[in-house]
């Protein structure tokens, strides 16, 4: 019997989940179906993909894991000759998986999906939000095909490409004396209570552009929130770095904050589209890189 594209869906699609029984949901098949599978599969193969634990779902072995980049690629390459085939023109079909960080997803994705459903309806866009590690974690395992995320510790086992720079700014509470100045360096804050935007990766970059004021900054509140963040803010409760910029200046509470560009030289920023460096983009993957391109520069120049 020869290896089949359906083992090896079925293999890919339970190794992101992790469970037999989530694979089966996702693939919209029997849960039998997917356990044949694989269990042909790996007689064929000769060795062992998954440890079977009963109360705790799957565990890739270490020829699985071997196995599942080699698959991956070889999915990846038929999606890719099918797409030719169809014609690059021709509206796509069929199931992308994009990572995106938490911060970004709502400046961006809204827009991105809707560029997608108008341009390519049949196209059915799986959303997982995370932080970087999580972006990474969800390329690396096949639980997606492309992460827009930031720049910040990516593996080298991923390709990424720069879609924006973002350069940080200081927000304030509205009524701050420093609120309706042109910039403000950041020594002119130092002895100022600090709100954390507190991401992993993200944290360390707001504390060390802060520490750019001379001092360690006095973290008085912290959060994993950027809407949290900026209501502490309006509230009077401390100064935040941030990097997003909404197109106005409420909160949720219907509060008030005050943005002031930085004067010191600090890093930008960057946003780039990642995946795995041993896969070849497919032409969906293509598509949404498009889509987010587009989206960028429409609010970039405000049309969107």
């Amino acid at each position: 019997m020869d290896v089949t594209l359906t083992q090896l869906r079925y293999f890919v699609e339970a190794a992101a989940q992790l469970s037999m029984t989530g694979a089966s949901v996702r693939l919209n098949v029997a849960q039998s179906a997917v356990s044949a599978a694989i269990a042909q599969l790996e007689r064929h193969v000769g060795t062992q993909f998954f440890i079977r634990q009963r109360s705790k779902g799957l565990v890739l072995t270490a020829a699985g894991e071997m196995f599942l980049r080699d698959a991956q690629a070889i999915l990846a390459h038929v999606e890719e000759s099918l797409d030719h085939a169809r014609g690059e023109t021709q509206s796509l079909a069929g199931r992308i998986r994009l990572a995106c960080f938490n911060t970004l997803t709502p400046f961006l994705l809204p827009g991105v999906l809707t560029r997608l459903r108008e341009e390519h309806p049949a196209l059915e866009v799986d959303v997982i939000e995370s932080d970087t590690a999580g972006c990474v974690a969800a390329l690396v395992s096949g639980q997606a095909d492309l992460a827009l995320c930031y720049e910040l510790d990516l593996p080298e086992s991923l390709a990424s490409t720069v879609v924006d720079t973002a350069r940080p700014y200081l927000a304030l509470p509205p009524e701050h004396a420093l609120a309706g100045a042109g910039t403000v360096r950041l020594s002119a804050l130092k002895e100022e209570p600090f709100v954390l935007l507190d991401l992993p990766h993200s944290r360390d970059l707001m504390l060390s552009i802060a520490r750019l004021g001379g001092r360690e900054p006095e973290v008085a509140f912290r959060s994993g929130s950027f809407e949290t963040v900026r209501t502490l803010v309006s509230r009077g409760l401390g100064y935040s770095i941030l990097h997003q910029r909404p197109q106005h200046g409420l909160t949720y509470d219907g509060g008030r904050l005050a943005t002031v560009e930085i004067e010191d030289r600090v890093p930008e920023l960057k946003t780039v589209l990642a995946h795995l460096r041993s896969q070849r983009p497919t032409a969906r993957v293509r598509a949404v890189a498009q889509a987010v391109r587009r989206q960028i520069d429409a609010v970039k120049t405000g049309r969107d």
